[in-house]
């Protein structure tokens, strides 16, 4: 079959003849075979790149993977075989899933505990970039911040995978919702998209235009902070915060880890969380699963919708990193089985 293989730590986005290129695409890697009664292999339709999968190939992620590993997480497909005692799952079945490994390949295997069945009326290639991004926005907005109507959400990286999702789920929710992102065809997107307050970081200051349309609308403040960027721009957005806000800590697409300064979040009673999103199924399983149940649910019946900016096959993997370590992405990247390169930007 064909895969993606990394043989060494480096960046994904070169050219892959370039000689310090980590990453090869194999057209001979072995088809892997079912390896216990409970599991499913499964023919991928469509896996999605996330900026997680981007520090892994780095080296800089916070779990190390052992070389060569196939990269990937989040992907859908068609379920292929199944073992003995497959109870939930029959071949044919569309599903969507998250891996820890192995999603940038034509066929994956996992256990049938972590697949979900793929509603009539959802795309296949659209529940392929659902669970890392989307569940991400769910489990830290719905669970853990636990949003409500009329309440001020304030989205930073508000273009990207995750911050997209943030904003339809905050949307979905009922909140006030306030996206920071660069660049003026990013911000146009997002004003179609129906949020209330964008902001250029490129071109004005973040705080002084938050503060003017919470003053306008006759807000006090945020309420919670997305924040997958880190940085400054963390540092900046604190200063409207509300007493009582919400802070998730989601990723550091700048590079630099903020600090949350302890004495202010005492005397505003801030509460700050810690997204890991993949540990919940470890930790908090039945979270995880109510989380993706409800989000295909969604996506079905078209209350939230998945922006797919560029799309490429295989083949094309370094060209699909290049766009994510570049920032032309509205949306998410993916990774489409005998795609042709595809970009709306």
């Amino acid at each position: 079959m064909e895969a993606v293989v990394c043989t060494k730590l480096g960046d994904p986005s070169l050219p892959l003849t370039d000689q310090d290129a980590p990453i090869i695409v194999s057209s001979s890697h072995p088809i892997p075979p079912l390896t216990s009664a409970t599991s499913v292999r499964v023919r991928v339709v469509a896996t999605s790149l996330n900026f997680a999968n981007y520090l892994q190939i780095l080296g800089k992620y916070q779990e190390k993977l052992p070389l060569p590993f196939v990269p990937g997480s989040d992907y859908s497909g068609i379920v292929d075989a199944v073992g003995d005692s497959v109870n939930s799952f029959k071949v044919g079945d569309r599903v969507c899933s998250l891996a820890d490994v192995g999603s940038f390949a034509e066929f994956i295997v996992t256990d049938q505990k972590n697949l979900f069945l793929v509603p009539d009326g959802c795309d296949l290639v659209a529940a392929g970039a659902l669970p890392v991004a989307f569940g991400t926005s769910h489990v830290a907005l719905v669970h853990r911040a636990q949003l409500k109507a009329g309440q001020v959400l304030l989205v930073l990286g508000a273009a990207g995978g995750v911050g997209l999702s943030a904003i339809q789920i905050g949307k979905v929710c009922g909140a006030v919702v306030i996206a920071v992102a660069r660049g003026t065809e990013k911000l146009q997107f997002l004003k179609s998209m129906g949020v209330d307050h964008v902001v250029d970081s490129s071109k004005e200051s973040v705080i002084d235009s938050v503060k003017s349309f919470l003053k306008t609308r006759k807000l006090a403040g945020v309420d919670v902070l997305y924040d997958p960027v880190g940085g400054k721009l963390t540092k900046e957005s604190m200063k409207v915060l509300n007493w009582g806000a919400h802070i998730l800590i989601i990723g550091f697409a700048s590079g630099e880890v903020p600090v949350v300064p302890a004495n202010i979040a005492l005397v505003k009673n801030w509460t700050v969380h810690g997204l890991y999103w993949g540990s919940h199924r470890i930790h908090r399983p039945h979270v995880l699963i109510d989380s993706l149940n409800e989000l295909l649910q969604w996506l079905s019946k078209g209350v939230i919708s998945v922006n797919i900016s560029h799309s490429y096959p295989l083949s094309k993997a370094n060209l699909a990193f290049a766009t994510l370590k570049d920032r032309k992405v509205l949306g998410k990247v993916m990774l489409v089985m005998g795609a042709s390169p595809k970009a709306k930007l």
